[in-house]
């Protein structure tokens, strides 16, 4: 692999909760392939803290053991994994009690950037950032990683803002999404901003509809009685497909720094209008030869919480007004997809006759698998017979397009943790961006719980079920194909 990327400054990263899941699935792989990228400097450590009462050389094979399970293959083939392992170091500790904490205040070396990512329940968030400050463990140049969700309602997300605030500046807090650090979504931005050819056409003038997709093949798996309280509402859109729709529609921000560009996205969740009832569709899968029903996933029987959302929203400025975007999301579907789709309108006189209005230049952000960006057009098909239309695509998929170099391109996690080190929050929320987003969520769940809505049901491996069709038939449009 050929490092194109300068080391950060030197660091001491604390995962609390350095032996659950997303450590070893995602932070662990990611912090090895940064290492091996030379992102790393030498005097970085990686410290793990959790409950579970392991030794350095212990959890060192937990670690070893989760990049040979997790990583890529040309990551596991690298022969840096003992020179890795050396700096990563482990510490029991509690963190609603008091053991550990005056041993991690001696490990902690002053002078350097310190990060603590909390890879924890939110319940113990508070607790994380009391004892950080009760034992001086942090200072000015610390910084804090904090997992969604970030709260469950406006109310509990301002209560989660506040406790943090009082350990934290705001400048100090990272609430991390890894939908903001996967390459297309930085793309999306360089494709708005960097190309005079789009921005004139992105705007209601020329813009029929956006669609915004992410489709999942899996259940809710180890994860059952988290998901069936939140649902597809509280765990996907209300920040993920936000975020997407946050990228797709706001102004140009008036230079690329973090402040400017999430008071843009600010902006478009503030002027979201209320969702009305019938532009909702919630849905919940159900059992067959595909595998088990959502309520045998969760083992709920009478569960109505929906694994399946799709909502039309519109957006009140002077850019969107009248163009509705389309968001759905949900498990078990039939591919595993995540796109936006900007979807433009007719050429305003049609001289090729009636076929033309079947043709339409769409602009599809592919955010896995194989990200990268299509742009649609109509051309004349090829050979003697007349004026036929045929759709064809302008491919930019980054395995295509960039070849090897593919392969040096940092996964979401890995370019948020080094983000965070770097003390670039561009890519993370603001706390008052939380709270709006809460804001235009509550009313929304509050009123298919008060209508006592029950989700539709739909099949393993279809695309989410039938009202969800007639959502986008209504107003004379499809969506896209989940495949």
């Amino acid at each position: 692999m050929v490092s194109r990327v300068i080391p950060v400054e030197p660091f001491d990263l604390v995962i609390f909760g350095a032996t659950g899941d997303l450590a070893r699935r995602k932070i662990l792989p990611g912090l090895f392939r940064r290492f091996i990228a030379g992102q790393m400097p030498p005097e970085a450590r990686i410290i793990g803290a959790a409950r579970a009462r392991h030794d350095d050389a212990e959890y060192r094979r937990i670690v070893r053991e989760a990049i040979a399970e997790f990583a890529s293959e040309d990551v596991r083939r690298s022969d840096g994994i003992s020179a890795f392992l050396e700096r990563v170091h482990y510490l029991p500790i509690d963190a609603t009690g008091e053991a550990g904490w005056k041993e991690l205040a001696a490990m902690i070396r002053p002078g350097l950037v310190h990060a603590f990512y909390f890879s924890v329940a939110p319940g113990l968030f508070g607790a994380l950032a009391e004892r950080l400050h009760q034992f001086a463990i942090a200072d000015e140049r610390s910084r804090i990683v904090v997992e969604k969700p970030f709260g469950r309602s406006l109310e509990t997300a301002r209560e989660l803002n506040a406790t943090l605030a009082r350990h934290f500046r705001e400048s100090q807090i990272y609430r991390i999404d890894h939908y903001l650090g996967k390459e297309t979504v930085q793309n999306l931005m360089a494709v708005r901003f960097a190309n005079i050819l789009f921005e004139p056409l992105w705007n209601a003038q020329f813009v029929d509809h956006i669609q915004i997709t992410v489709a999942e093949t899996v259940g809710v798996g180890g994860r059952g009685e988290y998901y069936d309280k939140a649902g597809a509402m509280r765990d996907m859109v209300q920040n993920h497909l936000m975020q997407l729709l946050c990228l797709i529609a706001m102004e140009p921000p008036s230079r690329f720094n973090p402040d400017s560009v999430r008071d843009e996205k600010l902006k478009v969740i503030r002027a979201l209008e209320p969702v009305q009832a019938h532009h909702i569709v919630r849905g919940q899968y159900v059992g067959g030869a595909q595998g088990p029903s959502y309520r045998d996933d969760v083992g709920n029987p009478k569960s109505r919480t929906e694994s399946f959302i799709a909502l039309k929203c519109q957006i009140s400025n002077w850019r969107w007004a009248g163009t509705p975007f389309y968001l759905r999301t949900g498990k078990k579907l039939r591919a595993r997809i995540s796109e936006i789709a900007v979807v433009f309108k007719d050429a305003p006189h049609a001289i090729f006759g009636q076929d033309t209005g079947r043709h339409r230049n769409i602009l599809s952000i592919r955010l896995q698998p194989n990200e990268g960006i299509t742009l649609g057009v109509t051309i004349k098909e090829p050979g003697p017979g007349g004026m036929r239309l045929i759709d064809v695509p302008l491919d930019m998929t980054f395995a295509d397009a960039l070849g090897d170099e593919v392969e040096d391109i940092p996964e979401a996690y890995e370019r948020l943790v080094m983000d965070v080190i770097r003390g670039d929050q561009t890519l993370f929320m603001r706390g008052d961006e939380v709270e709006a987003a809460w804001a235009w969520t509550d009313p929304i769940i509050e009123g298919w719980e008060a209508m006592g809505d029950v989700p539709k049901p739909y099949d393993v491996g279809s695309a989410g079920p039938e009202d969800a069709m007639m959502l986008m038939h209504r107003d004379g449009r499809r969506w896209r194909e989940i495949r």
